[in-house]
């Protein structure tokens, strides 16, 4: 499926337009630029709109009005799909639907149910989306929590619009930080004992590191008479494993399982850095200068060369890195997707140097950044975690808030841009909490159909009832909104933009608390039973509801209710999100 019902018939006809004015010799362009339809910001323009006149106006050697005039002319029977078309000054084609046309959306919406939104546009492209990927020296901050919300979100989109998607961690369990862990636990454990102990300058210095040195106390005294050597790597060892199960505990809980886990010590081990970079010589990509060897990545765009192998022989975490997406690309992904945090932002052009250091367009890897998250309680700012001295862990913030929360935060903003996040906010029933606004809209629903089985009120599918009823601006606003998800959901997978999709259910929710207040949906004098049922926080405006309903109306009413809860737990469910029937 692609972009609704709507959008199709309407796309159709311009392109059937284009066809036949070109027929007749009034148009000459050889190819038709994509036909893309917009929504008018004022519902009173119409309610699609099209640029196509402007985009043919430099091939045409016209004015945009003109085309757009001979455009309308050749629109085939367009007393069958339109109320209105108008052109507006410099050539917008602003369109007004038939009713009868959105509202065939709520059959289109019952026939693929949960299906609704997805498309095939990926054809089965497939696409590796690696994220979080933190260093396993500690526990996930709140920052990891963002990635990790994202990564999540960025997968399933692309899920939804036809790509073959696998998740992978890439765990960073070489080098440097692993051997300052290992110093780190094996100093506090000799201070538990009572011996005197070097803390590194360096190394980590967070509690958790005691509560580590105290859980693995037991075992380190079954191996007494350890060499100093010998005891930093066991605690290396041991310290590693309990933080990467502590790790895969915590997504665990957030709702995030990874399909492969990548570990970069298994790329030295099996010498894959070395193959990768001696290939990468022999074509005079990497070459030697000062002791140190350098990566021609000038040659491909960056800025300058890089060092992969220093002086004193130690490989520097680009020449992992190439190894570990040549590995990517051997094992044939269409598209590499790495989710990183916004520091990383200078590293993208020597990543995409290696994607073309082995005939790849740089386009094959795309870079999705993540900016910092600032907590907030009642709005003050919060610096300290009370259980690990120092930052905020991911863990904490689920256990306050919920992990349906703090995803629905962590997505509600474009990830390039910095976070603000309410802990307080985030645990409110209320109107002003995003997560429970969008859940309480679902919740909603899902009473109305208690409140009308309890009294005998039969909800006949879309498709046995007269929705041509369904004439109410309010009605067609909310058809309009649900035609419009499949649009939003291609743009949000193929942008990497999960925020679109928060935004877009908090709208629809929006709509549908108001449309809730303000109309009768069952044919009763008071609706206060499904208020009572679903979940405090939004009341009823109840003066509004004079309206009074043949079993007829209330029939297509509940069909529109029923799409609007299919479109609403489509949405959260791609997220990630659970769509709760009681709250």
């Amino acid at each position: 499926m692609s972009h609704g019902v709507v959008q199709e018939k309407v796309t159709s006809a311009l392109l059937d337009a284009l066809n036949g004015a070109r027929q007749k010799g009034q148009l000459k362009t050889a190819a038709w630029p994509t036909l893309s339809l917009d929504t008018p910001k004022r519902p009173e323009w119409g309610d699609l709109a099209s640029t196509v006149a402007m985009s043919l106006a430099a091939s045409e050697q016209r004015a945009p009005h003109d085309i757009a005039q001979i455009i309308v002319e050749n629109l085939p029977q367009p007393d069958q799909l339109f109320e209105r078309v108008e052109i507006v000054r410099p050539g917008f084609l602003n369109l007004t639907v038939k009713p009868a046309l959105w509202q065939e959306t709520l059959r289109e919406i019952e026939q693929q149910s949960a299906s609704y939104g997805t498309t095939d546009v990926g054809k089965g492209q497939r696409a590796l989306v690696e994220y979080v990927s933190a260093n396993p020296t500690g526990p996930l901050h709140v920052g990891h929590g963002r990635g990790a919300a994202v990564g999540q979100a960025v997968a399933s989109l692309l899920t939804a619009v036809g790509f073959e998607v696998v998740s992978e961690y890439y765990i960073n369990d070489a080098g440097r930080q692993m051997k300052l862990l290992g110093t780190s636990v094996a100093a506090r454990y000799r201070e538990l004992k009572g011996q005197p102990a070097d803390f590194p300058e360096d190394g980590y210095h967070g509690a958790y590191i005691t509560a580590l040195a105290e859980r693995l106390t037991p075992a380190l005294d079954v191996e007494g008479g350890l060499s100093a050597e010998q005891l930093e790597e066991r605690c290396q060892s041991l310290a590693y494993q309990a933080l990467l199960s502590l790790i895969r505990e915590d997504l665990k809980t957030f709702g995030i399982e990874f399909a492969s886990w990548f570990s970069e010590a298994s790329l030295l081990s099996s010498q894959a850095v070395e193959r990768v970079l001696d290939e990468l010589k022999s074509r005079r990509l990497v070459f030697e200068q000062d002791g140190a060897w350098w990566f021609r990545s000038s040659d491909f765009g960056d800025e300058k060369d890089r060092v992969v192998k220093k002086q004193d022989g130690e490989y520097t975490y680009l020449a992992s890195d190439i190894a570990y997406h040549r590995d990517k690309l051997r094992r044939g992904y269409d598209l590499l997707i790495d989710v990183w945090g916004a520091d990383h932002h200078g590293y993208i052009p020597r990543m995409q140097a290696v994607m073309q250091a082995y005939g790849h367009p740089k386009e094959r890897l795309q870079v999705v950044l993540v900016q910092l998250v600032k907590l907030l309680r009642a709005g003050e700012e919060v610096k300290m975690s009370k259980r690990t001295g120092e930052f905020i862990t991911m863990r904490e913030v689920i256990d306050e808030v919920g992990a349906d929360a703090a995803k629905f935060y962590f997505l509600m903003r474009d990830s390039k841009t910095h976070l603000e996040f309410d802990l307080e906010l985030a645990k409110q029933r209320s109107a002003d909490n995003p997560v429970y606004y969008v859940q309480y809209a679902h919740a909603r629903i899902a009473s109305l159909w208690r409140v009308a089985a309890s009294r005998g009120i039969t909800c006949p599918p879309p498709s046995r009832a007269n929705l041509s009823l369904l004439s109410d601006p309010d009605e067609l606003g909310l058809i309009r909104k649900l035609a419009a998800y499949p649009t939003v959901l291609e743009a949000a997978a193929i942008g990497y933009e999960p925020h679109r999709m928060t935004y877009y259910l908090q709208q629809l929710a929006a709509l549908l608390h108001t449309f809730y207040n303000k109309h009768r949906i069952l044919p009763t004098a008071t609706d206060s039973e499904v208020f009572a049922q679903a979940a405090p926080g939004i009341t009823a405006d109840e003066g509004a509801k004079r309206e009074t309903l043949s079993p007829e109306r209330t029939a297509a009413r509940l069909a529109l209710m029923r799409g609007v809860q299919q479109v609403i737990k489509n949405g959260l469910t791609v997220l990630g999100i659970s769509a709760p029937d009681q709250m």
